[in-house]
């Protein structure tokens, strides 16, 4: 199921490379999410991350002052048993000024 979201992305990581003659190649974007305040034992965020299957999306990302909103393209999928969420896109729609939360235009 392939769905768009937006969200603040707080941070991103990337790894390219060889572990155990296995080959990786991923991003990693970090995100603001609600914590579950239904109850009572939690409040505020919470990071989420999502993975992309390319290092090349940091490259896009890694000049960007964060936190940024952007929207994100987001696929579940399933094996039958679990259910996992990948980043299959990202568009930064501009930068959080974290004096007040406003939004500045991307670009």
């Amino acid at each position: 199921m392939r769905f768009k979201t937006t969200a603040t992305v707080v941070g991103a990581k990337m790894f390219k490379g060889e572990v155990d003659g296995q080959n990786y190649d991923s991003t990693t974007v970090f995100t603001l999410m609600d914590q579950d305040e239904s109850k009572g034992t939690a409040r505020g965020f919470a990071i989420a991350d999502f993975k992309f299957p390319s290092s090349d999306l940091f490259q896009q990302l890694k000049a960007l002052k964060y936190p940024i909103q952007a929207e994100l393209e987001l696929d579940q999928v399933s094996n039958g048993k679990t259910v996992k969420t990948v980043l299959v896109g990202l568009k930064p729609l501009g930068g959080v000024n974290t004096a007040d939360g406003t939004l500045s235009k991307a670009g």
